[in-house]
């Protein structure tokens, strides 16, 4: 029970339901109360252990009912086969009247646990055995389609395949008709065993090729994401900002500590003749953090500003002091809508405000600089977002260079590959020289890598 249980949590994490150690123990608990008997009300107890929301408990519910649904094992006794043996001719001999009685009643001895297994066409049985020799074979390490094959027939031989076939080839040369119903069910056996692997596929390569299809997005470029893709690119910042969650925002129990200090630990144990019995510690001095970050949402950029938002709100969910900016032509605090409402509802709001205008840095600058440069001071880390093309206006990197010297530090993440800075209508190259961190964030994972960075400064 306890190692199937193990392969269903698997199964659980490759559907997106987090199954951590602490509630899989809960989840075991839990079944051997219950017990296994009652299907019914085993799915409900592991859905109340393990499913901690709407969508984990649906997902949840279908992995159980794929998990715990056992391929049937296919009839292989045709009707023709079935007339045949009972309009047999009652003058048989006595050695083919003994072959009939053993292919209709129980299978002759001498033949293997296979051989008689299948014979004897008991479905349970062979579920069984199939289900024993899937564990055997370690389906559950299934990744790829392509393993379909590999796996099939390693539980075939872990069934006892060779020896089925050495009794195939002694009964076709004593009982032609025994033999026959021998390989039509092992033609039988192998479609099941076929459909075991698919469900195994179903169950447990579902993860690996999500993490794949994650991964091919996670270095896609941002700016070129198909329409289809969108919502998966979605889905996965919000990963992306969930794992920023729980990666900084829970408080730091332990008192970060700096390096030894020699002589107050000298000091200190005096009376032990310098024997340090007490230490004393150089205490790290960390700043109250504080982020202010600035988000282009303009035409140029459109594609790129949604998930350059989800990732802005994430970090209201991360640092304490943090305020938000949008603009295209013109500047608004934002800082509010994302703190208030859920992520799509708030870029909805901040697009129809703000976005998809001409771009105007120079004239978002001077908003800022006039309404909201008294946000800066000294511990200030300032985030510009954006691909810094004004469109040939001023791009006014005089008040830039002042943002500069009022916050601590100033990053500008760039959607835009690094040989495109300087061309056209971009700014980069006169922006990059007030700048602390120019980064470029194309795809996901060089903005996760970014962004993390920035609040891990802070830890």
């Amino acid at each position: 029970m306890r190692e199937n249980l193990h392969r269903f949590f698997r199964a659980a994490r490759g559907v997106g339901v987090h199954v951590s150690p602490a509630e899989s123990i809960d989840a075991m608990r839990a079944v051997a109360q219950v017990g296994l008997s009652d299907r019914t009300i085993l799915r409900d107890a592991l859905l109340l252990t393990l499913a901690k929301s709407q969508d984990e408990k649906l997902a949840l519910g279908d992995c159980f009912d794929l998990f715990f649904s056992q391929p049937e094992p296919r009839q292989h006794q045709t009707e023709a086969g079935s007339e045949e043996n009972a309009s047999q001719d009652p003058d048989q001999s006595p050695s083919s009247g003994s072959a009939s009685e053993a292919g209709e009643g129980q299978p002759p001895e001498g033949l293997g646990p296979l051989a008689q297994m299948l014979l004897s066409q008991d479905r349970n049985t062979i579920a069984a055995a199939i289900a024993s020799a899937s564990g055997a074979a370690s389906l559950s390490d299934i990744r790829y389609s392509t393993q379909r094959g590999i796996f099939s027939s390693r539980i075939l031989d872990a069934m006892g395949l060779q020896r089925l076939r050495d009794d195939l080839d002694a009964l076709t040369a004593t009982n032609p008709a025994l033999a026959e119903r021998l390989r039509a069910a092992l033609d039988a056996l192998r479609e099941a065993v076929r459909d075991t692997v698919s469900q195994g596929l179903a169950l447990y390569a579902r993860e690996e090729a999500e993490n794949l299809r994650n991964e091919i997005l996670r270095n896609a470029p941002l700016a070129r994401i198909e329409r289809r893709q969108v919502a998966e690119m979605r889905a996965l910042i919000r990963q992306i900002a969930r794992r920023l969650r729980e990666r900084y925002s829970k408080p730091r129990k332990r008192q970060r500590r700096g390096h030894l200090d020699v002589r107050r630990t000298l000091r200190r144990n005096a009376a032990w003749g310098g024997v340090p019995f007490l230490t004393a510690w150089k205490r790290k001095h960390r700043d109250r953090p504080k982020i202010v970050a600035l988000c282009d949402v303009s035409g140029s950029v459109a594609q790129v500003s949604d998930f350059f938002l989800l990732l802005i709100h994430s970090l209201h969910e991360v640092v304490d002091d943090v305020r938000s900016f949008a603009f295209s032509s013109h500047m608004i605090e934002v800082s509010e809508i994302l703190e208030k409402k859920s992520p799509e509802e708030a870029m909805a709001e901040i697009m129809s405000k703000v976005g998809f205008g001409s771009s105007d840095y120079g004239s978002s600058l001077v908003d800022f600089e006039k309404d909201f440069m008294s946000t800066l001071t000294p511990q200030t880390t300032v985030i510009v977002l954006g691909d810094a093309r004004s469109n040939n206006l001023d791009p006014r990197a005089d008040i830039l260079r002042r943002i500069s010297e009022r916050s601590k530090r100033l990053v500008w993440l760039n959607p835009e590959g690094r040989l495109a800075w300087g061309f056209g209508d971009s700014e980069m190259p006169r922006y990059a020289t007030f700048c602390t961190v120019v980064r470029q964030c194309a795809t996901a994972q060089q903005l996760e890598r970014a962004v993390s960075d920035i609040v891990a400064t802070y830890q």
